[in-house]
Protein backbone atom coordinates (compact mmCIF):
# COMPACT_ATOMS: atom_id res chain seq x y z
CA UNK A 1 0.00 0.00 0.00
CA UNK A 2 1.58 3.27 -1.12
CA UNK A 3 -0.10 6.41 0.21
CA UNK A 4 0.57 9.82 -1.34
CA UNK A 5 -1.76 12.80 -0.96
CA UNK A 6 -0.82 16.39 -1.74
CA UNK A 7 -3.76 18.15 -3.45
CA UNK A 8 -3.18 21.36 -5.37
CA UNK A 9 -4.54 23.69 -2.70
CA UNK A 10 -1.67 22.65 -0.41
CA UNK A 11 0.83 24.12 -2.88
CA UNK A 12 -1.02 27.42 -2.47
CA UNK A 13 -0.92 27.04 1.33
CA UNK A 14 2.82 26.42 1.17
CA UNK A 15 3.26 29.72 -0.68
CA UNK A 16 1.03 31.50 1.86
CA UNK A 17 3.18 30.22 4.72
CA UNK A 18 6.41 31.24 3.02
CA UNK A 19 5.05 34.70 2.16
CA UNK A 20 3.73 35.40 5.67
CA UNK A 21 6.50 33.95 7.83
CA UNK A 22 8.29 37.30 7.77
CA UNK A 23 5.39 39.17 9.39
CA UNK A 24 4.96 36.86 12.41
CA UNK A 25 7.03 36.44 15.56
CA UNK A 26 6.17 32.87 16.53
CA UNK A 27 5.12 29.69 14.77
CA UNK A 28 2.70 27.46 16.68
CA UNK A 29 2.47 23.99 15.17
CA UNK A 30 -0.30 21.65 16.26
CA UNK A 31 0.56 17.95 16.35
CA UNK A 32 -1.70 15.03 17.19
CA UNK A 33 -0.69 13.66 20.60
CA UNK A 34 -1.39 10.14 19.31
CA UNK A 35 1.44 10.51 16.77
CA UNK A 36 3.67 13.40 17.88
CA UNK A 37 6.45 12.55 15.43
CA UNK A 38 4.51 11.57 12.32
CA UNK A 39 2.18 14.58 12.48
CA UNK A 40 5.04 17.09 12.58
CA UNK A 41 5.55 18.63 9.15
CA UNK A 42 9.26 18.25 8.22
CA UNK A 43 9.02 21.24 5.87
CA UNK A 44 8.34 23.58 8.80
CA UNK A 45 11.99 23.42 9.86
CA UNK A 46 12.87 25.10 6.57
CA UNK A 47 9.90 27.49 6.56
CA UNK A 48 10.55 28.68 10.14
CA UNK A 49 13.66 30.63 9.16
CA UNK A 50 14.83 31.07 12.75
CA UNK A 51 11.45 32.10 14.20
CA UNK A 52 10.46 31.14 17.74
CA UNK A 53 8.42 27.94 17.72
CA UNK A 54 5.96 26.14 19.99
CA UNK A 55 4.71 22.60 19.43
CA UNK A 56 1.29 21.66 20.80
CA UNK A 57 0.39 18.02 21.36
CA UNK A 58 -3.32 18.40 20.68
CA UNK A 59 -6.00 15.80 21.48
CA UNK A 60 -3.94 14.78 24.50
CA UNK A 61 -7.10 13.36 26.06
CA UNK A 62 -7.15 10.65 23.37
CA UNK A 63 -3.51 9.62 23.82
CA UNK A 64 -1.67 7.45 26.33
CA UNK A 65 -0.68 9.98 29.05
CA UNK A 66 2.59 8.23 29.89
CA UNK A 67 3.68 8.28 26.26
CA UNK A 68 2.58 11.90 25.92
CA UNK A 69 4.96 12.76 28.75
CA UNK A 70 7.68 10.72 27.04
CA UNK A 71 7.20 12.81 23.90
CA UNK A 72 7.25 16.05 25.92
CA UNK A 73 10.56 14.94 27.43
CA UNK A 74 11.93 13.97 24.02
CA UNK A 75 11.09 17.30 22.38
CA UNK A 76 12.32 19.21 25.42
CA UNK A 77 15.70 17.50 25.07
CA UNK A 78 15.67 18.77 21.48
CA UNK A 79 15.29 22.31 22.91
CA UNK A 80 11.74 22.65 21.62
CA UNK A 81 8.91 24.27 23.58
CA UNK A 82 6.14 21.67 23.72
CA UNK A 83 2.76 21.74 25.48
CA UNK A 84 0.11 18.99 25.66
CA UNK A 85 -3.35 20.47 25.09
CA UNK A 86 -6.94 19.29 24.80
CA UNK A 87 -8.73 21.85 22.68
CA UNK A 88 -12.20 20.44 23.30
CA UNK A 89 -11.94 21.01 27.07
CA UNK A 90 -9.46 23.88 27.10
CA UNK A 91 -6.83 22.01 29.10
CA UNK A 92 -3.38 23.51 28.52
CA UNK A 93 -4.72 26.38 26.39
CA UNK A 94 -3.82 29.20 28.81
CA UNK A 95 -0.26 27.94 29.01
CA UNK A 96 0.15 28.49 25.26
CA UNK A 97 -0.37 32.26 25.61
CA UNK A 98 1.96 32.42 28.60
CA UNK A 99 4.75 30.53 26.82
CA UNK A 100 4.34 32.68 23.70
CA UNK A 101 4.56 35.88 25.75
CA UNK A 102 7.61 34.57 27.62
CA UNK A 103 9.34 33.78 24.32
CA UNK A 104 8.73 37.34 23.11
CA UNK A 105 9.43 39.13 26.39
CA UNK A 106 13.05 39.94 25.58
CA UNK A 107 12.19 41.29 22.12
CA UNK A 108 9.33 43.42 23.45
CA UNK A 109 11.57 44.97 26.12
CA UNK A 110 14.33 45.56 23.55
CA UNK A 111 11.90 47.30 21.20
CA UNK A 112 10.60 49.48 24.03
CA UNK A 113 14.14 50.48 24.95
CA UNK A 114 14.72 51.53 21.34
CA UNK A 115 11.53 53.56 21.32
CA UNK A 116 9.84 51.40 18.72
CA UNK A 117 6.07 51.55 18.45
CA UNK A 118 4.45 48.67 20.30
CA UNK A 119 2.53 46.17 18.22
CA UNK A 120 0.78 42.93 19.16
CA UNK A 121 2.61 39.61 19.21
CA UNK A 122 1.84 37.82 15.97
CA UNK A 123 1.79 34.06 15.83
CA UNK A 124 1.18 31.80 12.85
CA UNK A 125 -0.66 28.56 13.56
CA UNK A 126 -0.01 25.59 11.30
CA UNK A 127 -0.75 21.89 11.28
CA UNK A 128 -1.71 18.94 9.15
CA UNK A 129 -5.36 18.45 8.12
CA UNK A 130 -7.78 17.36 10.85
CA UNK A 131 -5.35 18.03 13.69
CA UNK A 132 -7.86 20.31 15.44
CA UNK A 133 -6.64 23.83 14.66
CA UNK A 134 -10.09 25.39 14.37
CA UNK A 135 -11.27 23.87 17.65
CA UNK A 136 -8.06 25.07 19.31
CA UNK A 137 -8.59 28.63 18.05
CA UNK A 138 -12.27 28.66 19.01
CA UNK A 139 -11.36 27.57 22.54
CA UNK A 140 -8.54 30.11 22.73
CA UNK A 141 -10.83 32.95 21.63
CA UNK A 142 -13.82 31.69 23.59
CA UNK A 143 -16.29 31.80 20.74
CA UNK A 144 -16.97 30.18 17.39
CA UNK A 145 -14.69 32.35 15.28
CA UNK A 146 -13.55 29.84 12.67
CA UNK A 147 -15.19 26.98 10.81
CA UNK A 148 -14.72 23.55 12.32
CA UNK A 149 -15.22 20.14 10.80
CA UNK A 150 -13.99 16.57 10.78
CA UNK A 151 -12.88 16.54 7.15
CA UNK A 152 -9.35 17.40 6.00
CA UNK A 153 -9.25 20.88 4.49
CA UNK A 154 -12.14 22.75 6.15
CA UNK A 155 -10.23 26.02 6.73
CA UNK A 156 -9.95 27.97 3.46
CA UNK A 157 -7.21 30.59 3.04
CA UNK A 158 -5.40 32.51 5.75
CA UNK A 159 -7.36 34.11 8.61
CA UNK A 160 -6.24 36.66 11.21
CA UNK A 161 -7.79 36.06 14.62
CA UNK A 162 -7.56 38.52 17.52
CA UNK A 163 -6.93 36.39 20.59
CA UNK A 164 -6.81 39.28 23.03
CA UNK A 165 -5.21 42.70 23.30
CA UNK A 166 -1.59 42.33 22.33
CA UNK A 167 -1.86 38.93 20.66
CA UNK A 168 -2.88 38.07 17.10
CA UNK A 169 -3.02 34.68 15.43
CA UNK A 170 -2.65 33.97 11.71
CA UNK A 171 -4.45 30.72 10.92
CA UNK A 172 -3.26 28.72 7.93
CA UNK A 173 -5.12 25.88 6.18
CA UNK A 174 -3.98 22.35 6.93
CA UNK A 175 -0.93 21.28 4.97
CA UNK A 176 1.04 18.08 4.45
CA UNK A 177 4.32 17.69 2.58
CA UNK A 178 4.71 16.72 -1.09
CA UNK A 179 5.92 13.14 -0.65
CA UNK A 180 5.77 10.55 2.12
CA UNK A 181 9.14 8.81 1.96
CA UNK A 182 8.27 6.78 5.06
CA UNK A 183 5.04 4.84 4.52
CA UNK A 184 4.73 4.09 8.24
CA UNK A 185 4.25 7.85 8.70
CA UNK A 186 1.66 7.96 5.90
CA UNK A 187 -0.24 5.07 7.46
CA UNK A 188 -0.42 6.80 10.84
CA UNK A 189 -1.74 9.96 9.20
CA UNK A 190 -4.36 7.82 7.45
CA UNK A 191 -5.38 6.14 10.72
CA UNK A 192 -5.85 9.60 12.27
CA UNK A 193 -8.01 10.89 9.43
CA UNK A 194 -5.50 13.44 8.15
CA UNK A 195 -5.52 11.95 4.65
CA UNK A 196 -8.62 11.92 2.47
CA UNK A 197 -10.35 8.57 3.08
CA UNK A 198 -11.51 8.60 -0.53
CA UNK A 199 -8.04 7.73 -1.85
CA UNK A 200 -7.47 4.88 0.62
CA UNK A 201 -8.08 1.14 0.41
CA UNK A 202 -9.91 0.87 3.73
CA UNK A 203 -9.50 -2.90 3.95
CA UNK A 204 -5.75 -2.75 3.44
CA UNK A 205 -5.53 0.20 5.84
CA UNK A 206 -7.31 -1.82 8.53
CA UNK A 207 -4.99 -4.80 8.00
CA UNK A 208 -1.99 -2.53 8.55
CA UNK A 209 -3.68 -1.08 11.64
CA UNK A 210 -4.32 -4.57 13.03
CA UNK A 211 -0.63 -5.38 12.64
CA UNK A 212 0.34 -2.20 14.51
CA UNK A 213 -2.27 -2.81 17.20
CA UNK A 214 -1.18 -6.39 17.87
CA UNK A 215 2.40 -5.24 18.42
CA UNK A 216 1.89 -1.90 20.20
CA UNK A 217 -1.41 -1.99 22.11
CA UNK A 218 -2.49 -5.60 21.95
CA UNK A 219 -4.35 -5.70 25.27
CA UNK A 220 -6.61 -2.73 24.46
CA UNK A 221 -7.24 -4.00 20.93
CA UNK A 222 -8.11 -7.53 22.01
CA UNK A 223 -10.33 -6.31 24.83
CA UNK A 224 -12.32 -4.12 22.45
CA UNK A 225 -12.87 -6.86 19.89
CA UNK A 226 -13.07 -9.86 22.25
CA UNK A 227 -9.95 -11.52 20.87
CA UNK A 228 -7.44 -13.86 22.49
CA UNK A 229 -4.38 -11.79 23.41
CA UNK A 230 -2.13 -14.81 22.84
CA UNK A 231 -3.58 -15.73 19.46
CA UNK A 232 -1.14 -16.13 16.57
CA UNK A 233 -3.69 -15.90 13.75
CA UNK A 234 -2.88 -13.63 10.80
CA UNK A 235 -3.99 -10.02 10.45
CA UNK A 236 -6.50 -11.08 7.80
CA UNK A 237 -7.90 -13.83 10.03
CA UNK A 238 -8.15 -11.25 12.82
CA UNK A 239 -10.19 -8.99 10.53
CA UNK A 240 -12.53 -11.87 9.72
CA UNK A 241 -12.91 -12.79 13.38
CA UNK A 242 -13.83 -9.22 14.30
CA UNK A 243 -16.40 -9.17 11.49
CA UNK A 244 -17.79 -12.50 12.70
CA UNK A 245 -17.96 -11.29 16.31
CA UNK A 246 -19.79 -8.13 15.25
CA UNK A 247 -22.19 -9.99 12.98
CA UNK A 248 -21.14 -8.13 9.85
CA UNK A 249 -22.43 -10.77 7.46
CA UNK A 250 -23.53 -10.53 3.86
CA UNK A 251 -25.65 -13.10 1.97
CA UNK A 252 -24.52 -16.73 2.35
CA UNK A 253 -22.75 -15.83 5.59
CA UNK A 254 -19.85 -14.03 3.90
CA UNK A 255 -18.16 -11.56 6.24
CA UNK A 256 -18.35 -7.95 5.10
CA UNK A 257 -14.64 -7.13 5.16
CA UNK A 258 -14.97 -3.49 4.14
CA UNK A 259 -17.58 -2.75 6.80
CA UNK A 260 -15.42 -4.46 9.40
CA UNK A 261 -12.37 -2.51 8.27
CA UNK A 262 -14.22 0.80 8.45
CA UNK A 263 -15.47 0.07 11.96
CA UNK A 264 -11.93 -0.69 13.17
CA UNK A 265 -10.55 2.60 11.83
CA UNK A 266 -13.57 4.64 12.98
CA UNK A 267 -13.44 3.20 16.50
CA UNK A 268 -9.76 4.03 16.83
CA UNK A 269 -10.40 7.60 15.72
CA UNK A 270 -13.21 8.00 18.25
CA UNK A 271 -11.08 6.61 21.11
CA UNK A 272 -13.21 3.50 21.62
CA UNK A 273 -10.08 1.39 21.94
CA UNK A 274 -8.94 3.56 24.84
CA UNK A 275 -6.13 6.09 25.12
CA UNK A 276 -3.85 4.95 22.33
CA UNK A 277 -0.57 6.44 21.09
CA UNK A 278 0.73 5.05 17.81
CA UNK A 279 4.45 5.69 18.28
CA UNK A 280 7.12 5.96 20.94
CA UNK A 281 10.26 8.13 21.11
CA UNK A 282 12.53 5.12 21.64
CA UNK A 283 11.44 3.73 18.25
CA UNK A 284 13.21 6.59 16.50
CA UNK A 285 16.54 5.03 17.42
CA UNK A 286 15.60 1.59 16.12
Amino acid sequence: MNIQWYPGHMTKTKRLIQENIKIVDIIIELLDARAPYSTKNPDMDQFANGKQRILLLNKADLANPELTQSWVNWYTRENVKVIPVTSTSGKGIKEVIKVAEDLMKEKIERDKARGRIYRPIRAMIVGIPNVGKSTFINTLVGKGSTKTGDRPGVTKGKQWVNIRKGFELLDMPGILWPKFNDQSVALKLAYLGSINDGILDIRELALNFIQLARTHFNAEFCTRYKLDENSTISDYETLLQIGQNRGFLMPKGVIDENRTAKIIIDEFRSCKLGNITLERPDELND
